[in-house]
């Protein structure tokens, strides 16, 4: 088991990931110290799945009686966050509850968002329950959920108080889903890793059958380098932006088709192609790096195809991406396996360049 250390304004936290980490739940959640209550936010998909392993190692209330919603992308809304807190009210929560959330990166946003607003701020722990999650999405504090506009436009920095990452939940995962979070692992070897990198392009197929040494590998690798990261700059004030790589144009995709057609890391998938060809034609990036990431990208596995989008529309919704400043559009860029630089302008006649090769892109590469 790892244990790594978080530092966040809200005070330290730890995340533990490894095999069998889930049947120390119960020591970990007492390490916290007293709370009124505690309370768990899932889904039913997830609840039905891991609801009875789970209920013998948590609080008795809390697992006889948890507050299920949605984990659909499209249900990643406001509405959401208050059917929740209404719950949490019926149930009886206060200022010193605990609030548990169980399940996959909608979940982790959406209660952590939940977690951030009700009563001003509870106390939040997190158990990701798919590879995108613990990987990337329930470390950090980012919450929030969507608008129709744009993804993760309203919500709040709220780090947790505690992370419990196992990866024996990851046997139940659908295929599409685990693929659709290894994408989120090459992320982390592009920008920040030339060994894990490299790992995943000699080890690809044991990753997809999920090998536990493998996965052990890759979700340690993956979760330090969020860290330090994250240990850096905690508000995306700078360093942190690296982490979307691949993002600006993926939750774009993802807005654009009304968040039904993608799943999250495959609309990054394809957010990091387009970058890599706009790095590579704005002669940022060589050939050879160019041709090395989107053959990695392409062996995780086939991704739903990119709709025709006018270019208006995908416009406008660049320009309200987070990121922006003032209208203008800035990307994250990789400059060689291993190192990405964030805040490059590119002109949009790349950009559309980029995003009409992609379907040749992606043939060739599985090719």
């Amino acid at each position: 088991m790892h244990k790594v250390h978080v530092k966040s304004s809200a005070g330290p936290y730890d995340v533990y990931c490894g095999r069998g980490t889930l049947g120390r739940i119960s020591s970990l959640l007492s390490s916290l110290g007293d709370c009124t209550g505690t309370f768990v936010l899932s889904s039913p998909r997830v609840w039905r799945y891991l609801g009875k392993p789970l209920a013998s190692k948590i609080p008795h209330r809390a697992a006889r009686h948890p507050i299920l919603f949605d984990d659909r992308e499209s249900a990643k809304r406001l509405a959401a966050v208050e059917e929740i807190s209404r719950g949490l009210l019926r149930a009886g929560a206060d200022r010193h509850a605990t609030i548990i959330a169980i399940g996959g990166g909608v979940v982790g946003d959406v209660a952590g968002f939940a977690a951030a607003s009700y009563l001003r701020g509870v106390r939040l722990v997190h158990i990701p329950t798919t590879l995108v999650a613990q990987v990337d999405s329930a470390i950090g504090g980012k919450t929030g959920v969507n608008l129709p506009e744009g993804k993760n436009l309203v919500g709040a920095f709220y780090p947790p108080k505690l992370v419990i990452a196992d990866p024996d939940v990851l046997r139940t995962l659908p295929h599409r889903e685990f693929r659709s979070g290894l994408y989120e692992v090459v992320k982390y070897g592009v920008i920040a890793d030339p060994k894990l990198f490299d790992f995943l392009e000699r080890k690809m197929p044991a990753v997809l059958r999920r090998d536990p040494a493998a996965l052990d590998y890759i979700i340690s690798r993956s979760v330090a380098i969020k860290v330090g990261v994250v240990n850096k700059d905690e508000r995306e004030g700078g360093l942190r932006q690296i982490l979307n790589f691949g993002h600006t144009l993926g939750h774009a995709l993802e807005a654009a088709t009304g968040y039904r057609r993608f799943l999250h890391g495959e609309a990054i998938a394809w957010g990091m192609i387009a970058a890599t060809l706009m790095a590579f034609a704005t002669e940022r990036l060589s050939l050879e790096d160019s041709q090395r990431i989107v053959r990695l990208v392409a062996s995780v596995g086939p991704l739903p195809s990119v709709p025709k989008i006018p270019g208006a529309k995908l416009r406008t919704i660049l320009a309200g991406d987070k990121k922006a400043r003032g209208g203008r559009v800035l990307w994250v860029l990789p400059r060689r396996i291993g190192a990405t630089k964030w805040g490059d302008e590119v002109p949009w006649s790349i950009v559309r360049g980029a995003l009409a090769a992609l379907p040749a892109i992606a043939a060739d590469a599985r090719a």
